[in-house]
């Protein structure tokens, strides 16, 4: 028989509870309890079902509890995940999983000192858009890539929660960045030589409520990654170009590919436009290129916890590598600075 696998979650808001209906779906895993500070939350936990811990230290004492989860507030997360991992816990954590790349060192320093597993949960590697893009992106479909656009825009700025709050690590880089970055960094091989980043503070003049970032890659691809939550007309979620076609995907994998079929025939009619001719600009004709749809690629959220059972068991590697966590979260202090500067600032 498998084994079972006991999670208590530390930090029962919005995300602690997404992973309590999310474990709730996945074989030989449980949650078994859950700590929050606040008396209506842990009410909640109650009322769910689940065993609300008088206090964090309850939860460490638990010999039960083979996994902590860490859903708190940003700011706290340090502090508890090194409690937790030297209480012999091994440890998921909520993203951005940290304050600085120094307090990450930390935590990655401890869980090796350990020997217990430490992992940050990010999520959005598998989002069918991401999915999809890799495939196109791996597999050349679009000939060699030379630039990807990454965005996320919304247009109700920044939400009043923690978000808002720099103490809490609040802002679109913290909030979004840390996703659209890993994406990148997990799809595009090599080496990131250039960081170049402006920040936005159209609702909140504390934290950013929007970014934009050039990315230069030591392969010649070039990456913009862009947040906003002033755009009431969006802007595809993806955009990428290669030299034998472009890809547009939107959020739930809607989108087209076009692609040459002939590049023989060149030449181009001039085409009017209001103040004279365009040769450069005119459109394609209908037999040098193909349409086609996307070829949506599935993804399975519940395969990051089967992947945090195994690595426990040691019968797999793990997926969300500290490493990788690390250098997302160097690029993420990189854009901040390059912002702040104003300045292009080399990275690896």
């Amino acid at each position: 028989m498998d084994r079972q696998f006991n999670l208590a979650i530390v930090g029962l808001g919005g995300m602690g509870n997404w992973h309590r209906e999310t474990i709730a779906e996945i074989d030989n895993i449980s949650v078994c309890g859950a700590f929050d500070i606040k008396e209506e939350r842990q009410q909640f936990a109650r009322d769910k079902g689940l065993y609300a811990y008088g206090s964090f230290e309850e939860v460490l004492a638990d010999p039960k509890v083979d996994i902590v989860l860490c859903a708190t507030p940003n700011d706290q997360h340090h502090d508890i995940v090194v409690k937790a991992l030297r209480a012999g816990k091994n440890v998921v954590c909520e993203k951005p999983v940290a304050m600085s790349s120094v307090e990450l060192a930390d935590m990655i320093a401890v869980a090796k000192e350990t020997g217990k597993v430490f992992v940050v949960h990010q999520n959005r590697r598998w989002d069918e858009d991401f999915l999809t893009v890799k495939k196109i992106f791996e597999e050349k479909m679009l000939g060699e890539t030379f630039r990807i656009e990454s965005r996320v825009h919304g247009s109700r700025g920044i939400p009043g929660d923690w978000r808002q709050e720099k103490e809490h690590g609040g802002g679109m880089v913290l909030d979004w960045g840390v996703h659209l970055l890993d994406q990148i960094l997990l799809m595009v091989p090599g080496k990131l030589k250039k960081v170049y980043a402006s920040m936005s503070h159209v609702t909140n003049e504390i934290v950013d409520d929007g970014f934009t970032t050039e990315l230069a890659f030591e392969n010649g691809i070039r990456v913009l990654v862009e947040v906003g939550t002033s755009n009431f007309i969006n802007l595809p979620r993806w955009y990428v170009l290669g030299r034998d076609g472009t890809a547009v995907v939107e959020w739930g994998c809607k989108g087209k590919m076009v692609r040459i079929t002939d590049w023989s025939k060149n030449d181009a009619v001039p085409i009017r436009t209001a103040a004279g001719l365009t040769k450069t600009m005119a459109p394609r004709t209908e037999d040098t290129i193909h349409e086609d749809p996307l070829q949506p690629v599935n993804g399975d959220i519940h395969d990051f916890y089967k992947n945090v059972m195994a690595v426990i068991e040691g019968k797999a590697e793990q997926i969300v590598k500290p490493e990788q966590v690390m250098r997302v979260f160097k690029l993420m202090e990189a854009i901040f600075e390059s912002a702040e500067k104003q300045q292009v600032i080399d990275f690896e």
